[in-house]
């Protein structure tokens, strides 16, 4: 056993006893979900923040997650390397985009904590750098040919295609590459549009505008509650728009700690997003959201959450939070939503029009939450009624291993299925109807 993984060891038997410490002062019993979620008051953890993630697993041979009723999943796909996010090309290439977080140099006995608990759920490590293709020609549902599509690259995350133009969304900046109809492969040298600044929040989300003309990116905070400063935070917790004639960006929206997945609600046209609130205050407190972006609309971070509910954690401006918009949709606490795309109604059986949203997990929690992929319905454009279960069994039944956890969320090339990415089961999951 090598120094991290003893370190790891000692650090859950100290979590262990906070956990205990902090259930005897009480767990909520409602999840902070929905249009008007029920939000417990902060309880600042302050030096050790609740610290609790499954052991990575794997799926055992012929083990699936559990599809709701009317409904069945089937790999697509295997043994990839932290598979990401997807995107489906025209042709019905699927482009898997493999990457990871990478460990900095820890800055603090908690830092080194974290980072040994997240080596061992397999949410830290070596970035395969790599997007893979995978094409299914018999229509089977299994991809049966693979291949790297591009290597070499930063975290990749986002991909989109424009015409000739294929965009990678790397940590570090989007970049520009020449593409032709139907190649398995780009070796083409880049062109940077646009830089970020990467570590922290790293994933580099990436979505088209209806009308082919703006890209837009969603880029993270480096820390927690701009714990660091604001100046470090500059250009960061927002979401970018590129314009693809001028190669001007800007920032469309900000105040976003971490919005990683976006999608178009097709009546209305308007842009929605999944975000990952703060840590550090309570098992549901604040919950992770689905909402609606407002060109030039301020969404609370670092100062406030959910509206203009103050964090006294963090120093005070009045003007921002007086500007701060609430959220639409509540997710629940921690659940890390980060995968999102638009369900017509019909693509799976009983499921109405709504978005499908990738919940990774928690890890500052009492009781784990996520590890799921769940469907908000919609109705005139805005969330409507509770949410449902669309693939659910990716965590141990005791909490203590996780077989798999959801990320990117797609339509398959069929536009009958929904494609998942599982980063801890090195999957891509399809899911029909029975």
């Amino acid at each position: 056993m090598d120094f991290s993984s003893a370190f790891a060891k000692v650090v859950a038997l100290i979590g262990g006893a906070a956990l205990v410490a902090r259930r005897i002062q009480g767990v909520p019993k409602v999840a902070a979900w929905g249009q008007t979620p029920a939000i417990p008051e902060p309880k600042p953890q302050g030096a050790i923040p609740t610290l609790k993630m499954p052991t990575a697993r794997g799926w055992s041979d012929g083990q699936l997650p559990v599809a709701a009723p009317g409904l069945k999943v089937n790999a697509f796909a295997t043994g990839l390397d932290h598979p990401r996010w997807i995107e489906v090309l025209p042709n019905g290439d699927v482009l898997i985009a493999e990457s990871t977080q990478i460990a900095g140099r820890p800055t603090s006995v908690f830092h080194y904590a974290m980072q040994a608990t997240m080596k061992r759920a397999d949410a830290l490590g070596v970035s395969a750098n790599r997007i893979t293709l995978l094409r299914d020609r018999d229509g089977d549902g299994v991809a049966e040919v693979r291949g790297a599509f591009m290597e070499g690259l930063r975290q990749p995350f986002g991909m989109a295609l424009v015409g000739d133009t294929f965009y990678v969304g790397n940590t570090d900046g989007v970049v520009a590459f020449p593409y032709v109809a139907g190649a398995d492969r780009i070796t083409a040298q880049g062109t940077k549009l646009v830089s970020f600044k990467p570590a922290g929040h790293w994933t580099r989300s990436l979505l088209v505008s209806p009308d082919r003309t703006r890209l837009y990116a969603g880029v993270g905070s480096l820390t927690n509650i701009a714990d660091i400063g604001m100046e470090v935070e500059e250009g960061r917790a927002a979401i970018y728009e590129l314009d693809l004639a001028s190669g001007k960006s800007r920032i469309f929206a900000s105040g976003l700690r971490n919005a990683v997945g976006m999608a178009w609600e097709p009546n209305t046209g308007v842009l929605w997003t999944v975000v990952n609130e703060r840590d550090g205050l309570g098992d549901e407190t604040p919950p992770d959201y689905l909402t609606s972006v407002r060109d030039g609309g301020f969404y609370g971070w670092p100062y406030c959450y959910w509206g203009q509910i103050v964090d006294d954690r963090v120093p005070q401006d009045a003007a921002m939070v007086a500007r701060a918009i609430t959220p639409d949709y509540a997710l629940g606490g921690h659940t890390a939503s980060l995968g999102l795309c638009w369900v017509p109604a019909g693509t799976l059986p009983g499921f109405p029009d709504g978005m499908a949203i990738g919940q990774h997990g928690s890890w500052n929690r009492s009781t784990l939450s996520g590890y799921k992929v769940v469907f908000v319905p919609f109705v005139n454009g805005r969330p409507s009624g509770p949410a449902r279960d669309i693939l659910s069994g990716f965590l141990a039944p005791d909490e203590r291993e996780s077989y798999g956890r959801p990320v990117g969320v797609t339509l398959g090339p069929d536009k009958r299925s929904l494609l998942v990415a599982d980063d801890v089961g090195d999957v891509i999951w399809r899911v029909t109807g029975a």
